[in-house]
């Protein structure tokens, strides 16, 4: 059942979550961020589809005052899976013109999250079999090889960030976001638990931070400074979270000194999450299907060289079942909310807004972040999966919707090999009933 919040409908619309936020030269027209999320919608080659409008055209129609992209490589070798549309030509530039302008039709507004996977792949590209990385050491958990990159390839890779952007401010869309958390290539830079390097991108934070800051400062060399920029950040690294012998990685503390130097640099607002892998205890937090997990994985079982070992530890008994206890275990018991607290520190650290996101689907946790200013607005990727209308719930007067989202991360282990959709038949009336809203994304068809 709905739990109601005390107070009419007409006074859920003055929460907090429905206040206008002033980001850089536009204005969001509410509080509630679509977090980065996706699925495999788009061709190899890179070039988006109908589907990928459908996609994002389905959260704007909801009421959601702004989205941020999934991950959106900037080049071939920083994908993390082939079929997601990228930003590394300008051919790319109509497509994502044609989806940012479906997007805005809805009062939403649109901003890129521009993506480079380093060592953190699930399916690599035939044309990069190795990732690039900070460090020359495979990834722990898949065992995904890289390469150590050399000077000349952070030069370019920091010039395809800044052209991605260029790209994507002349598509029309709102912004760019740097996906610099969850363990992918800018993380792998500022980590002290990743990065091993003896240069002047390695050692001390400030080295470790020149990477991200180079690339801030080459997108706001060419897009000006009336254009949108935001970083994501793990406030936290947890880096030793599933394997307690490697580092801690990043304190609260130095992502705190990192977002001070980036908001020198130009950026415009923080994301703010946690962990240095993904998927990682703590984000997202909750479950591990592993029934679904030994079914997907077989497809990631070439990927990497401890793929096959995981794919017969998460089959057998009685590794599949401490696997999945260790991996609860090492997230903790808060879901809603779980980097708040991070959240809240750097936001008293620096003057430009903070998004905190993690399970967020309460209005009243969503209200009481914003009216204690912990945060200035939040995102939620799972939550609105499992119920696109949720805002529109929450402006009904109910704190959560009859059938909430279980956090049993079902979306998430289907992901790589089937479409992206909320898989947990409890929430359902029938098998028919979920499959018909995965599916729901692929109509209206790009062709007749």
């Amino acid at each position: 059942m709905t739990t109601p919040v005390v107070g009419s409908e007409n006074s859920a619309l003055n929460d907090a979550m429905h206040q206008p936020l002033q980001l850089n030269n536009f204005t969001v027209k509410n509080r509630i961020f679509r977090s980065n999320i996706s699925g495999q919608f788009d061709h190899y080659d890179g070039s988006g589809s109908n589907v990928r409008i459908n996609w994002e055209e389905k959260f704007a129609r909801e009421g959601i005052g702004a989205i941020i992209s999934s991950f959106v490589p900037i080049s071939r070798q920083g994908r993390i899976v082939p079929n997601y549309a990228m930003i590394d030509d300008d051919d790319k530039i109509p497509f994502w013109e044609e989806l940012g302008q479906a997007v805005h039709r809805h009062d939403c507004r649109y901003i890129l999250q521009l993506s480079h996977s380093g060592r953190q792949r699930d399916i690599p590209d035939i044309q990069y079999p190795k990732g690039l990385s900070s460090t020359g050491k495979n990834e722990p958990l898949h065992g995904f090889e890289c390469t150590r990159m050399t000077k000349s390839d952070i030069d370019r890779v920091v010039e395809q960030f800044a052209q991605g952007a260029l790209r994507a401010k002349k598509a029309g869309l709102d912004g760019v976001e740097l996906h610099g958390a969850n363990g992918y290539l800018i993380n792998q830079f500022l980590s002290s638990g990743i990065n091993d390097r003896k240069d002047e991108c390695g050692g001390s934070l400030e080295n470790r931070a020149r990477f991200v800051r180079e690339i801030a400062r080459a997108i706001r060399r060419e897009v000006g400074d009336d254009f949108h920029l935001q970083m994501k950040i793990s406030g936290t690294d947890y880096n030793n979270a599933v394997f307690p012998w490697e580092g801690r990685g990043n304190s609260l503390d130095e992502s705190i000194k990192v977002c001070q130097w980036l908001e020198q640099d130009g950026v415009n607002a923080f994301h703010v999450s946690s962990g240095s892998m993904f998927p990682h205890p703590r984000n997202p937090p909750g479950g591990l299907p592993m029934d679904v997990l030994r079914n997907t994985y077989a497809g990631m079982a070439a990927s990497g060289r401890h793929t096959v070992r995981n794919f017969l530890l998460f089959r057998m008994w009685p590794t599949g079942p401490f696997f999945s206890w260790w991996w609860r275990h090492r997230g903790g018991p808060i879901i809603q909310g779980i980097s708040l607290d991070d959240a809240r520190l750097i936001k008293r650290a620096v003057s430009v807004p903070v998004i905190s996101t993690g399970g967020y689907q309460s209005a009243s946790v969503v209200n009481r972040a914003l009216e204690d200013g912990d945060c200035d607005a939040i995102s939620i990727a799972r939550s609105l999966l499992a119920n696109p209308d949720l805002l529109k719930i929450w402006e009904g007067g109910a704190d959560q919707p009859e059938r909430p989202c279980t956090y049993c991360n079902k979306c998430l282990v289907n992901g790589t090999m089937n479409p992206i959709g909320c898989y947990e038949l409890s929430r359902f009336d029938s098998p028919k009933q979920m499959i018909e809203g995965i599916y729901s994304i692929f109509h209206p068809r790009e062709y007749p």
